[in-house]
């Protein structure tokens, strides 16, 4: 059975989950599902149309599923939510907030480490595996890919898309896409690829030459980036490769326009 200690305000109709320990001073709202052998830390605020899955940490005085900071919610519609997976590590002062539009969703995947102060605004999505390290911010329908690393103090505007395995330097401040298996620094600005995350993930030595080549392609030529497109489709040996087919194709599916400029792009001008 489940543990809550005394001081704790847990809402009798929240369903709490065999195993789970919660602490004191923890307040738990009438809509919350926290999955079995969860752990929710002293202070902690789980309100709104809240799940959470199995074997998932709180941490101390974090705020999951409080209503959005935007202008466009109206108090009193229809519910929204936040979603949350199982084997998630979620640190202490963590905000996430629920969607927007009724019926819309806050998404957080399995197996994310989200470190202290940290936030997810209303409506972003967040895959498996993704480490958000501490104070950095996601704005309102970020999505963040699979395994994705973001770096502490990170700022990511709105609408804005991380690929799979891309890695954002620390103080970066992102308003384009961020392609996958690509090193975000700074202002809008690349460098280079995520080489480590991508040798920890598995991917082979072979698909990361291949990608060292279609970056070199797309981003430390003179071509615009329509041109350098054009040109690493061209190549069969390359497009052929999944890792490439998938960084040429999220470019192409880029509605915000994605990071095209190398770090180095002035000294190379």
């Amino acid at each position: 059975m489940a543990y809550i200690h005394p001081t704790a305000h847990v809402h009798p109709d929240a369903y709490i989950g065999e195993g789970s320990t919660i602490d004191p001073g923890v307040v738990i709202g009438p809509h919350v599902y926290l999955g079995a052998n969860c752990e929710v830390r002293s202070c902690a605020i789980i309100t709104g149309h809240t799940r959470i899955g199995e074997y998932t940490q709180i941490g101390y005085h974090a705020v999951i599923g409080a209503e959005p900071q935007d202008l466009a919610w109206q108090p009193g519609a229809e519910p929204s939510f936040t979603e949350i997976g199982s084997h998630n590590i979620i640190r202490e002062h963590v905000t996430i907030h629920r969607g927007t539009a009724s019926g819309s969703k806050t998404l957080v995947g399995n197996n994310c480490y989200l470190m202290a102060g940290c936030h997810l605004a209303h409506n972003v999505t967040v895959g498996n595996h993704v480490i958000i390290a501490n104070n950095a911010l996601c704005a309102g329908h970020v999505s963040v890919g699979d395994r994705a690393f973001i770096s502490g103090g990170v700022v990511i505007h709105q609408h804005v898309r991380i690929g799979r395995l891309a890695m954002l330097q620390g103080n970066s401040a992102i308003g384009k896409d961020v392609p996958p298996f690509l090193i975000a620094a700074r202002i809008n600005r690349l460098a280079g690829l995520n080489t480590i995350g991508l040798r920890r993930a598995g991917i082979s030595s072979e698909s990361r030459l291949a990608l060292k080549r279609a970056y070199h392609i797309l981003f430390r030529t003179h071509d615009t980036l329509p041109s350098a497109l054009d040109k690493l489709k061209s190549q069969n040996d390359l497009i052929s490769v999944p890792e490439v087919a998938e960084l040429a194709q999220y470019i192409t599916g880029s509605k915000r326009g994605t990071l095209n400029r190398h770090l180095g792009a002035e000294e190379d001008d």
